[in-house]
């Protein structure tokens, strides 16, 4: 590290890049959902094709999450920090250019970056905020949801204001990309460059075989499910009970934003209580209840029920990402734990929205979505409840 570095405050120029980072994982998601019934008239794709372009991040984030851990034991966890700032920046940026070929390529690329950030952020937590955990997973989940949510109330408008053109409501989200990469370039040029040391990850062994791993894993990836179906279909789904886009993309955004209150108290009330098992029930009831009552109650419930979806989604995400951090005994364990929990539960999240995207397509409207959400959130309250339980992961670590 260089004295130039150390002379500055560095967990605070850490922790500011690490919040502007994390605002960069999730616009991809919502700014496609808000603008999606105008893709889908602008490129002429059908109602299936639309669902696998709300799949293709969540199906890279499960693929290229292993990728993460074995990067950073290579170059360090910061300068793979960088590369993960670069690929969202271009894949953002290449969503509006070389029509339906761009859209899925650049949806690609900003997928893997976002999966390498999901895998590695609550690894630098653990390493070097271990005193402040609760805070920084609260302050990161707050800043990714503010990202999603920022997208979500103001891509539609955007992309109005800059000529009524979808493709530019995708492509100025490639800005704050280019906000963080400044950001985090002198934290990434001046990491350590050692081949061991708090900078780098070492291997882990053994996570497999254990079964709170396993329930760690499942928890992320059923939430995430529940979550990449609200990110992705939520707007689609308001705008067939005859909102308009607009106002489809205002309730999308205000359920996003109530999601910050959640994370930045969840990760606190989480660290405070003996065990999670009975907050994780609690959460998975009011997202899921909630979000059926959107879609099959009255219309009147709409706005409502959105704050209490809100606040139930965001408080999963936030306790996903907290028991990762609880249940590792060290930094290495926690980047291979959050690994393995986003890298199989990714792979079960894709089903979510592709799920509704088909049967939109059989059935022509979003009625069969509502069985399969209440099933996702009874499925994410089981697991929660033994992903809960105050352990540790058992693994060993490679000296």
């Amino acid at each position: 590290m260089s004295r130039a570095l150390r002379a500055l405050p560095r967990r605070w120029l850490v922790a500011a890049g690490l919040l502007l980072l994390a605002a960069n994982l999730r616009p991809l998601f919502s700014s496609t959902s808000v603008l999606l019934p105008d893709i889908i008239a602008g490129l002429g794709i059908q109602a299936a094709t639309a669902g696998y372009l709300t799949t293709l991040p969540v199906l890279c984030m499960g693929i290229f999450a292993p990728f993460a851990p074995r990067l950073a034991r290579r170059i360090g966890v910061e300068r793979t920090l960088w590369l993960v700032l670069l690929l969202i920046t271009l894949g953002t940026a290449l969503r509006g250019y070389w029509s339906v070929n761009g859209l899925f390529l650049g949806t690609a690329l900003g997928g893997a970056g976002i999966a390498m950030g999901n895998v590695l952020l609550p690894s630098l937590v653990k390493r070097d905020y271990a005193d402040r955990a609760a805070l920084m997973t609260g302050l990161y989940t707050m800043s990714l949801v503010g990202g999603a949510a920022l997208a979500a109330a103001t891509s539609l408008p955007l992309a109005q204001l800059l000529g009524r053109q979808w493709a530019n409501g995708l492509i100025i989200w490639a800005a704050l990309g280019l906000l963080a990469l400044a950001a985090w370039s002198p934290v990434a040029y001046f990491s350590g460059a050692q081949q061991t040391g708090p900078a780098r990850l070492l291997p882990v062994k053994s996570l497999p075989k254990d079964p709170l791993a396993w329930a760690v894993t499942l928890f992320m990836g059923l939430q995430s499910a529940l979550a990449y179906c609200v990110l992705g279909w939520m707007a689609p789904m308001l705008h067939a009970r005859g909102l308009n886009g607009t106002e489809a993309g205002l309730i999308t955004s205000v359920s996003i934003v109530l999601q910050i209150i959640a994370c930045i108290f969840t990760p606190m009330l989480a660290s405070r209580w003996r065990d999670q098992r009975g907050l994780a029930v609690l959460l998975s009831a009011m997202a899921t209840l909630a979000l059926v009552g959107m879609l099959a109650g009255p219309a009147w419930a709409i706005w409502p029920l959105s704050i209490v979806q809100g606040l139930g989604q965001g408080g999963l995400f936030a306790l996903a990402l907290m028991l990762i951090v609880l249940r590792s005994g060290d930094a290495h364990v926690a980047a291979a734990l959050s690994s393995m929990a986003q890298t199989t539960g990714y792979l079960l999240a894709a089903s979510g929205p592709l799920l509704i995207g088909m049967l939109y397509a059989w059935t022509g409207g979003f009625d069969a979505a509502t069985g399969l959400i209440g099933l996702l959130g009874v499925c994410t309250g089981l697991a929660g409840w033994f992903a809960g339980r105050k352990l540790l992961v058992r693994a060993q670590t490679a000296a």
